[in-house]
C-alpha cells in the first residue's frame, strides 16, 4: 500500500500563491493515479488536479490556468501549485491515489481512489 502525507498548506492573502506537497512512502507514486481534491467548508468534496501514471495532468474546468500538478519521481512526491489564490480557494486539500487504471470522468470521482493523506489546510484572507 502506498501512505500520503500531505504539507505546504497555510494562511495566505487574496492573490497570493501556495505549493502543497503530497510525499508518498510504501510504492513508488510514479506508479499511481494521483488526485488532489479539496473539502471547502459546508461544500462538497471536490476534485482540483490529477496526474496520471503517465504523468498527463488533467483540471477540473474553474482550476485550469491558477493551479499546476507536478510531480518529482526521485521524490516520490506530487505538488500543486496554487495562484491567484481567492477565498474561495479556502478549504482542506487532500492528495489521492489509485493503481487502477482510469480514464475520463473517472479522473474526477473521489470513490475511485482509495488511498487518502490526512489533508492541508488552506485559507485564503480577503
Amino acid at each position: 500500500q502506498v501512505q500520503l502525507v500531505e504539507s505546504g498548506g497555510g494562511l495566505v492573502q487574496a492573490g497570493g500563491s501556495l505549493r502543497l506537497s503530497c510525499v508518498a512512502s510504501g510504492r513508488a507514486l510514479s506508479t499511481y493515479t494521483v488526485a488532489w481534491f479539496r473539502h471547502p467548508p459546508g461544500k462538497a468534496r471536490e476534485c482540483v488536479a490529477v496526474r496520471d501514471w503517465s504523468g498527463a495532468a488533467y483540471y477540473s474546468d474553474s482550476k485550469k490556468g491558477r493551479f499546476t500538478i507536478s510531480g518529482d519521481n526521485a521524490a516520490n512526491t506530487v505538488y500543486l501549485q496554487m495562484g491567484s489564490l481567492k477565498p474561495d480557494d479556502t478549504a482542506v486539500y487532500f492528495c489521492a491515489a489509485s493503481s487502477r487504471g482510469l480514464s475520463g470522468r473517472d479522473y474526477f470521482y473521489d470513490f475511485k481512489y482509495p488511498y487518502w493523506g490526512q489533508g492541508t489546510q488552506v485559507t485564503v484572507s480577503s
